[in-house]
């Protein structure tokens, strides 16, 4: 990682810091609020792209998701039902495009095929997202459409992420991949299933270092996958 892309990368983990201390927990956000939410994935999308110079094509999905998830920051943030669906939106199709980037790596590397502990992951991820259809598809009203396709997004990129192979970055990317699923589970009970203002405020808390910490790991992880500035 050369001295721009480190910078970028330092300006996002400030940006996220402030963001965590100053907003995670306020109800109404402002422009400010949006606009430093927003710069700490859009830096992180940035440092990425600097530091791709040696990148295959197909790497560009990495910071096109990160891209996409700066958009549906914003929209989140600024929120409004149509503002809250083109967040959604955004977020789906960056979940999309994490997953054609892994699956496509990993089909370049050579699928190693999959583990006993694998397997279970697969299998406990299954059992989560179907899970759904109680927990959370009957809280979302009209939104339960969009809601239901977000999470088999979700789900295709945590598949992708449990079979990518067996090469340098793997463990960081699975990492990345848990912690934005997490942070996608704990925002959705937030929004539709807690009522407790203390538990609400507790999820919000939570969810955003769960959320940049898990994209700051797939940034960092893909590097490495894809061999970008490697010989």
């Amino acid at each position: 990682m050369g001295l721009g892309s480190g910078v970028l990368a330092v300006l996002a983990l400030c940006a996220a810091v402030v963001y965590g201390l100053r907003f995670a927990t306020r109800e109404e956000k402002g422009w400010l609020g949006a606009a430093v939410k927003t710069a700490s994935t859009g830096f992180l999308a940035l440092a990425v792209v600097l530091a791709a110079a040696g990148g295959g094509a197909w790497f560009w999905l990495v910071p096109l998701s990160l891209a996409l998830g700066a958009l549906g920051d914003l929209c989140l943030v600024l929120k409004g039902e149509r503002l809250f669906l083109a967040g959604v939106g955004a977020f789906g199709l960056g979940h999309l495009a994490y997953a054609g980037g892994f699956l496509l790596r990993s089909d370049a590397l050579g699928f190693d095929g999959v583990s006993g502990a694998e397997g279970l992951v697969l299998a406990v991820l299954l059992a989560l997202l179907v899970s759904t259809e109680v927990w959370l598809a009957p809280r979302t009203g009209g939104l339960r459409g969009p809601v239901r396709g977000y999470v088999a997004l979700i789900g295709l990129m945590g598949v992708a992420a449990v079979l990518l192979p067996d090469a340098p970055g793997q463990g960081v990317l699975r990492a990345g991949a848990a912690l934005f699923i997490l942070s996608d589970l704990m925002l959705a009970v937030e929004m539709f299933v807690a009522r407790d203002p203390g538990l609400r405020r507790g999820l919000a808390l939570a969810l955003w270092p769960a959320y940049w910490g898990g994209q700051a790991l797939i940034a960092w992880g893909a590097l490495a996958f894809w061999g970008v500035g490697q010989g």
